[in-house]
C-alpha cells in the first residue's frame, strides 16, 4: 500500500478494497492513480461528487444503540480521524477507506427534500432522527452545500425531534436553529472530545478542530440553552486513556450537563490502516496499543457483537469503566440524556418546502 507524503491527512495508506472481491481500477485518464503507482506520491486532491440517493432515512434494528433512524449528509469526511468506523463505506463505491474516504468526498443535497418527503407520508411514526452517526454533518464542505442546515430548518418547522453528534464547532453557525428547537424540547447535540492533546488531536484527527474550540462550543451551546454532551468517544488505549478523567473536568467546566465515552473500535479496513498510523506516529508503542485493543476485543482486533462493541470486555475496559463512573462522580458529570419530545410533530403542509 503506498504512503501518502501529504501532511494534513489522517491515514497513511490508500490501498484498492479487496473485501467485495472488486476488480482493480484501471480508467482511462485518471492519471492521479497512474501517479500513486509510479511513485506511490500523488498530489491528493480533495473532490466532491454529488449523490442523488432515493432515501435519506437510514433505519437500523441495533439492540445496543439508542435510535432507529438517522441521515448522512455526506459520504467520507474531511476530517481524516484515523479510527472512524463509517471508513469501510468507501469500499462499497470501489475507493480505499484510507486517503480516498478523507478526499474523495459525496453530498447530498437534496437531503431536505428527501425527508419533506419521508415526513409527508400517511402512517410515519415519529421518533428521534440522529445526525452525525456515521460521518460528520459540521465537517467543512457543510459551509458551502448547507445540507445539514437545510435538514435542521424542516425538523423545526416539522417539530420533529432530532440529535447531532460532531466534533466541531461549526455547529454553532446553526445556533439560530438549535435554540428554538431547544426550546421545544426536540433537539440535543453530542461534541466529541477525544484529547486535550494539541499534538495527538493533530495525528488522531488532522482536519477537525481543536479540542480548546469544541469545549468552547459545549459551553455555548448549553448556555444558549441547547442541551449539549460530551462524547469522549473513542478513548484509545496507551494513546488517549489517560486523560480520561482530565476530560471529563474539561467537559463539566465548559457547562456539559452529561457524557459518555466508548471504547476504540476498528471495524473491517480500518484496522490496518490503524495499525498503519501506529506504525508511523507511535512506534515506540504500536505493538503494546493493539495488545489492549485486542484484551478488550476478545482477543481480537475488533469485537463486532452487540453490548459488548460499545463498552468492550475484559479488565482494561472494566478499568475505563470504573475510573470514568469515578471521574463523573468527582466532578458531577451527569449521564448523557437524549430524551426527546414526539408528540410536537406535525406533517409538512403541503406538496413544497416552504424555507428552502
Amino acid at each position: 500500500m503506498p504512503v501518502e507524503s501529504i501532511k494534513g491527512r489522517g491515514a497513511t495508506r490508500n490501498a484498492t478494497p479487496t473485501r467485495f472481491n472488486l476488480k482493480e481500477r484501471l480508467v482511462e485518464g485518471e492519471w492521479l492513480d497512474s501517479v500513486e503507482a509510479l511513485d506511490g506520491v500523488p498530489k491528493r486532491r480533495t473532490t466532491v461528487t454529488i449523490e442523488h440517493p432515493r432515501n435519506i432515512l437510514t433505519r437500523n434494528r441495533s439492540p445496543d444503540i439508542g435510535f432507529d433512524r438517522s441521515i448522512n449528509a455526506f459520504r467520507g469526511c474531511e476530517h481524516g480521524c484515523i479510527y472512524c468506523f463509517a471508513r469501510p463505506t468507501h469500499a462499497f463505491h470501489d475507493l480505499s477507506p484510507g486517503v480516498d474516504f478523507e478526499s474523495r468526498l459525496f453530498v447530498k443535497p437534496t437531503a431536505a427534500q428527501l425527508l419533506h418527503a419521508t415526513l409527508s407520508r400517511p402512517g410515519y411514526a415519529c421518533a428521534p432522527i440522529a445526525m452525525g452517526t456515521n460521518t460528520d454533518p459540521y465537517q467543512p464542505i457543510e459551509e458551502r452545500w448547507r445540507v445539514t442546515r437545510s435538514v435542521i430548518e424542516l425538523l423545526l418547522e416539522t417539530r420533529h425531534p432530532f440529535t447531532i453528534t460532531t466534533k466541531s464547532d461549526r455547529v454553532l453557525r446553526d445556533l439560530d436553529l438549535l435554540k428554538p428547537a431547544a426550546e421545544l424540547g426536540i433537539a440535543s447535540v453530542a461534541i466529541s472530545v477525544t484529547s486535550l492533546d494539541p499534538k495527538i488531536a493533530r495525528t488522531l484527527e488532522p482536519r477537525a478542530p481543536t479540542p480548546p474550540r469544541r469545549l468552547a462550543a459545549v459551553k455555548a451551546l448549553n448556555a444558549a440553552g441547547v442541551p449539549c454532551q460530551v462524547a469522549i468517544a473513542p478513548v484509545v488505549p496507551q494513546i488517549t486513556d489517560h486523560e480520561l478523567e482530565a476530560i471529563v473536568e474539561a467537559a463539566v467546566e465548559a457547562g456539559a450537563p452529561g457524557g459518555f465515552y466508548l471504547p476504540v473500535r476498528l471495524p473491517h479496513e480500518v484496522a490496518p490502516l490503524f495499525r498503519a498510523w501506529l506504525d508511523e506516529h507511535f512506534p515506540d508503542r504500536a505493538s503494546k496499543v493493539m495488545a489492549t485493543i485486542r484484551s478488550m476485543r476478545g482477543g481480537r482486533d475488533n469485537d463486532p457483537d452487540f453490548f459488548t462493541r460499545m463498552q468492550g470486555q475484559g479488565p482494561w475496559a472494566d478499568l475505563l469503566r470504573t475510573r470514568f463512573e469515578i471521574a463523573a462522580k468527582k466532578y458531577g458529570l451527569g449521564r448523557a440524556r437524549f430524551a426527546l419530545r414526539t408528540d410536537l410533530f406535525r406533517p409538512p403542509q403541503g406538496g413544497q418546502l416552504r424555507l428552502l
